[in-house]
């Protein structure tokens, strides 16, 4: 049944959300890296059952993308996003039974799919939602990301685990909370739109990998998506290896807090740039220069180069988002987002790896920022290759 809303109020609510949805993508997501030497030392883990601890969300934020494209395919899009917050928050409580090493992993791995469901349904939604404002929605949704990622970064170790005594089982239940009041709010308030018959081209779930304007998408967001994962895990070695690890926390800080700026200026002007090939561009030499300065020139630099990769970056991810519910018909906005996804966060598993591969058989401090490197030249050239036409892809 078709709720009616108020016309004047229906776009806020819309857009408050989207920016709810957006935030719940990583609260569970980011709670893990502040109590990792909690659990480090409780569950007596290896270095290599940290990284895959890790490293599990991004795999399944690749390798289950499509699946969140077939529920939305068959479910709808409102639907598979309740059940993707649903899903991620039980996850997130699950880690907490034990302590067990093997729950924790299952957890991970709920959670993680319960965000790879959500995240092809927020462009889907966009379109369906502000479909006169796609560029403003997507950095909106966005500009909740990124707060969802700084908020467990930012309070766990200070407020969180004090109040619940150090628990870091308790701080997985803690962060679930919100996703659950999320997905409740949500199924309160969506705007509902007029059912329709399903027809062939809305029941299609795979992407279509023979189209090279995903590729091109998705490796546009990979190359940002890979630098940003990689800037997190080898800069605290790089700068203890060039013996300033006293820049560690400023240069992390820098290159997290420095995406909200980009958040908050696409606000305004996300519809005009996301069209405009030289956003792309100028953004993508920007990036390039902010990781040439830190190695290159380090000290300082390095600081102010994070803080610049990670606004010109952030700018770059934002409008990324804004092509898949931009460019494809609105029966394919979901399996667009789902090809784009798994081309992405391919990227971000592989690029981090073959970083730490590189120094491993060098020994060379630079070597992990030579793939980095390559990803901000494959953003450049990639950039004059999106043409935006409307409805383009899946026709």
């Amino acid at each position: 049944m078709q709720t009616e809303t108020h016309p004047a109020i229906r776009p806020l609510v819309a857009l408050l959300l989207l920016w709810l949805a957006g935030a719940a993508l990583r609260l569970t997501i980011l709670a893990v890296p502040p109590v990792v030497p909690l659990i480090h030392l409780d569950l007596h883990l290896t270095e290599t059952q940290v990284g895959i601890l890790t490293g599990l969300p991004m795999v399944l934020f690749a390798g289950a993308a499509i699946a969140g494209s077939l529920m939305i395919a068959r479910l709808g899009a409102l639907t598979a996003l309740l059940i993707g917050l649903v899903v991620c928050a039980a996850g997130s409580m699950l880690r907490s039974v034990g302590p067990h090493i093997a729950m924790l992993y299952i957890g991970t791995i709920i959670t993680a799919f319960g965000v790879a469901v959500m995240q092809p349904a927020l462009p889907q939604l966009v379109r369906a939602w502000v479909p006169q404002r796609i560029g403003f929605a997507t950095a909106v949704y966005t500009n909740g990301l990124l707060i969802g990622e700084i908020l467990p970064a930012a309070l766990t170790i200070p407020l969180v685990l004090p109040l619940l005594r150090q628990s870091w089982q308790w701080d997985f239940v803690f962060w679930a909370v919100p996703v659950f009041v999320i997905a409740a709010i949500i199924f309160a308030l969506a705007p509902r739109i007029t059912a329709v018959a399903p027809t062939a081209a809305s029941r299609r779930w795979m992407p279509d990998f023979r189209n090279p304007l995903i590729w091109r998408i998705g490796l546009l967001l990979g190359s940002v998506n890979a630098t940003y994962f990689a800037l997190n895990g080898f800069l605290p070695d790089y700068l203890t290896h060039t013996g300033r690890p006293d820049l560690i926390n400023a240069a992390l800080t820098a290159l997290n807090l420095g995406q909200l700026p980009a958040s908050f200026l696409l606000l305004a002007s996300a519809d005009r740039m996301v069209r405009t090939v030289w956003s792309y561009l100028i953004c993508g030499v920007i990036c390039l220069a902010a990781v040439l300065a830190m190695v290159l020139l380090g000290g300082v630099w390095v600081i102010i180069g994070a803080a610049i990769w990670g606004c010109f970056g952030a700018a770059v991810l934002v409008l990324v988002l804004a092509l898949p519910p931009l460019i494809s018909a609105p029966e394919d906005v979901h399996r667009v987002s789902a090809g784009v996804f798994t081309i992405s966060y391919s990227c971000a598993v592989i690029v981090p790896i073959i970083s730490g591969v590189l120094w491993d058989l060098t020994g060379w401090t630079y070597a992990p920022f030579i793939p980095i490197v390559i990803c901000m030249i494959a953003l450049i050239g990639l950039a004059p290759t999106i043409v935006l036409r409307d409805k383009s892809v899946g026709a």
